[in-house]
């Protein structure tokens, strides 16, 4: 209704201006010009009020298309864009009010120093290397060394293993170490990491040891025939760590191998430089019996790999490889990366070895 009044209203005015401009042409209807400008002026006018006409005449049921009211955009006052805001600030602020805040947990002061002094010693180990080992045992430590070593009586136990006189005889001089020296050694790393608290798992990780007549079966029989899946009855290897093992190469050679499970290795290391494909072929196949034994499934090796350290310790005679392997195998169980021997620590080592029997617990200079 608004859009006819609008339109009617239009018309009326466009006569006014037609009965003014028809008074003014009988005073300039003599010059050429103002006719041409005239007539050009009423044809416009003429068509528009020919518009308004029609547009007057529909009647109510025939709305014309350009009559029908267009939907405008409502817009809402600054007040009330105001009051949403503060509505959704206030429903923000609520929902933060829900979450707990984290509890403040002050860092004892003996924790902080024994951060900083990891972090020192582990800056030093990389500009320095590992930490060279002593030269000798202390005058007092010697004396009882050569004493318990020269005792025909001697003897030591730890857990399921024992050594007498006889064997640690093999810890003197040129001397090649025999099963119960080595499996005495592999005892004593396992003992001391079951000992460990949990807040030492940097310093010990979780091991577990197998003896030197494992690697004989698993060689040998094979998982079945051997019987190995009872080997781990008590324990799970898969919750460990790390698994180390000694191996005997035909009767004449000791190397040191470990299942890493932190790093996803199989590892070896010999003392002589060689690589022993037939190690890692043989744990690989152990590990998958032990895991469709032990879990239902294969063994899952994505990201496993063979590893070789080109820059492991080298004996430099015939006879040493016993000592390099329990070393290979005590530094792996504190997750050393990093050999810190020789050969020339060989001596030191044997007579340490003694001490460390002898007594029935690891040094921890190292």
């Amino acid at each position: 209704m608004c859009s006819l009044i609008s339109n009617g209203s239009k018309a009326s005015r466009v006569h006014q201006r037609i009965s003014r401009v028809g008074r003014l042409s009988c005073s300039w209807s003599c010059c050429p010009l103002f006719r041409l400008v005239w007539f050009n002026y009423y044809m416009k006018v003429e068509s528009v009020t020919k518009e308004s006409e029609h547009f007057l005449s529909v009647s109510d049921g025939e709305t014309p298309v350009n009559l029908i009211p267009v939907r405008t955009r409502r817009f809402s006052s600054p007040h009330q864009d105001n009051l949403a805001s503060i509505e959704r600030a206030i429903h923000s602020a609520k929902a933060t009010l829900a979450v707990k805040p984290p509890q403040f947990q002050p860092i004892q002061l003996d924790k902080l120093l024994d951060r900083h002094h990891k972090k020192d010693k582990a800056i030093d180990r990389r500009l320095h290397g590992p930490k060279p080992l002593p030269t000798s045992l202390s005058r007092e430590e010697e004396a009882w060394v050569s004493a318990f070593a020269s005792n025909k009586e001697s003897n030591s136990k730890f857990a399921k293993e024992r050594v007498s006189f006889k064997d640690l005889v093999r810890l003197g001089p040129e001397q090649w170490l025999n099963d119960e020296i080595i499996n005495f050694y592999g005892a004593m790393i396992m003992g001391r990491s079951e000992g460990a608290k949990e807040n030492d798992r940097k310093k010990f990780l979780r091991v577990h040891y197998f003896s030197t007549f494992f690697w004989t079966k698993l060689i040998k029989e094979g998982y079945e025939r051997g019987r190995l899946g009872k080997w781990s009855k008590k324990v799970d290897i898969f919750e460990k760590d790390i698994v180390l093992i000694p191996v005997n190469h035909g009767n004449a050679h000791w190397t040191g191998a470990a299942i890493n499970f932190r790093f996803r290795r199989i590892e070896s290391y010999d003392s002589m430089g060689f690589r022993h494909e037939e190690v890692y072929r043989a744990l690989r196949d152990y590990l998958d019996a032990e895991h469709r034994n032990k879990r239902g499934r294969p063994f899952d090796f994505t990201g496993w790999e063979d590893y070789f350290l080109s820059s492991t310790p080298q004996q430099q005679n015939g006879y040493d490889c016993g000592v390099f392997t329990c070393q290979f195998l005590e530094t792996l169980s504190r997750g050393v990366e990093e050999f810190n021997f020789t050969q020339k620590d060989m001596p030191y080592l044997r007579r340490r070895m003694i001490w460390e029997i002898g007594h029935s617990c690891l040094r921890e200079e190292s």
